[in-house]
């Protein structure tokens, strides 16, 4: 018996997540590059374009003006700006961010709430999940799934925070499953908790802004990515290898802010003194600085705006001279292990970076086994807001694993 003939469609539908996820992270700008991307013909890679674009995912443009492989014009990709989004939630020291984040990284909406983050995470999950539903409400979008960030080791497969830092929690909130609960409880996803439902995902913080940056930012191209940052408070790390985070056995790798860097330095709460998580971080800039930590803004915001608006002060100078050598010398130490190809740098780090960029690179490399020649680049963050976007990542991944799966094609 003669089987039957396949569509282009059908022969090309194990194509369409790959391609999805190299328009999604601009590796495909037009047909043609999707075409020698996935390895398939122009006529599959037309019928795989063609169906993310019915899918409401993607926007195919035919007009001229991009070039194809052999000269020919190539129809242009993009990720639909009209198109359904994930929410992304983020809870830090300060209070919380929720935002709605399209394919592509790009964050359509975003608000935040500035409060004390109470005890009982259950109650700022909700907070923020109720915050994140009134931008659903007002944008009008359909949403595909909802992604947390926490300041905390995420241990995994249970999704509990097993440290959250600066954060009264307790040990081991089960911070993913309470807010799966949130997100069903406001009835933004169709089955949130179902074996074949959206995603609703937790990671740490610092993992989750890797990740964005590895795919949308200022670590597009690497192979081995360590990126280092503070938060509001604190300071952590993560690794991307060959594409993946490298989170360990059970999702608590790179806490790189337990890392020595002055033997004689502030205790840290987890018992040593001397922590890069504590001798390198906003708090320990702004009294290093001679400031007194206000409450009238975020540690962070503070820090910055001494580095912006006071470094004629000797006394700030001093301070991110002192900041920028422990962190050189932490990131020293890394490289020396994990020998990366970049280094991208977040937070208050970034800011140091910008401030100093010789300096900083210089007490990188000069501590470095190779020295000055062979020095890793070492870049700021490009994103903002890039533990948001790294959140919405965990939620969009069902849709660029198996986009008509998810959509229920």
């Amino acid at each position: 018996m003669t089987p039957p003939r396949t569509t282009r469609l059908e022969r090309g539908r194990n194509a369409l997540g790959p391609a999805l996820e190299l328009v999604h992270t601009g590796r495909a700008p037009t047909r043609a590059v999707l075409t020698a991307e996935l390895g398939v013909t122009r006529a599959t890679a037309g019928a795989v374009a063609a169906e993310l674009a019915a899918l409401g995912l993607i926007i195919v443009d035919s007009r001229p003006g991009a070039a194809g492989s052999q000269g020919r014009p190539s129809h242009r990709l993009a990720v639909d700006p009209a198109g359904p989004v994930v929410l992304a939630a983020q809870v830090h020291a300060d209070g919380y961010r929720a935002a709605l984040v399209g394919l592509g990284g790009r964050i359509v909406a975003t608000a935040p709430g500035c409060q004390e983050v109470p005890a009982d995470p259950g109650h700022v999950l909700a907070d923020v999940v109720g915050t994140g539903a009134r931008l659903l409400a007002e944008s009008g979008r359909r949403c595909l799934g909802a992604g947390l960030a926490v300041p905390s080791a995420v241990a995994e497969p249970e999704g509990v925070a097993l440290g959250p830092l600066h954060l009264a929690w307790p040990a081991g909130a089960p911070v993913r499953e309470i807010f799966r609960e949130a997100v069903a409880k406001a009835g933004i996803l169709p089955d949130p908790a179902g074996p074949a439902g959206p995603a609703v995902a937790a990671g740490n913080d610092v993992n989750l802004a890797a990740l964005a940056e590895y795919r949308h930012g200022a670590g597009r191209g690497a192979r081995d990515l360590l990126v280092v940052a503070t938060g509001h408070r604190g300071v952590g790390g993560a690794l991307v290898l060959d594409g993946r985070l490298h989170t360990g056995s059970s999702g608590l790798a790179l806490e790189v802010g337990h890392l020595t860097v002055h033997p004689d330095g502030r205790p840290c709460h987890c018992g040593n003194r001397g922590c890069l998580d504590v001798e390198t971080d906003p708090l320990a800039f702004v009294t290093a600085a001679g400031r007194d930590p206000g409450p009238e803004v975020s540690l962070l915001q503070q820090s910055r705006d001494l580095l912006r608006d006071a470094w004629g002060d000797p006394a700030v100078r001093a301070a991110a001279r002192l900041l920028i050598e422990r962190l050189g010398l932490g990131l020293a130490g890394l490289v020396n292990i994990l020998n990366p190809d970049r280094i991208v740098l977040g937070g208050l780090h970034q800011d140091l970076l910008r401030a100093d960029p010789e300096g900083l690179r210089a007490a990188v490399a000069d501590r470095g086994l190779w020295g000055r020649r062979g020095g890793v680049p070492v870049l700021p963050c490009a994103l903002g807001h890039n533990s948001l976007v790294g959140a919405a990542e965990l939620a969009w991944q069902p849709v660029l694993d198996d986009p008509l799966g998810a959509l229920g094609g």
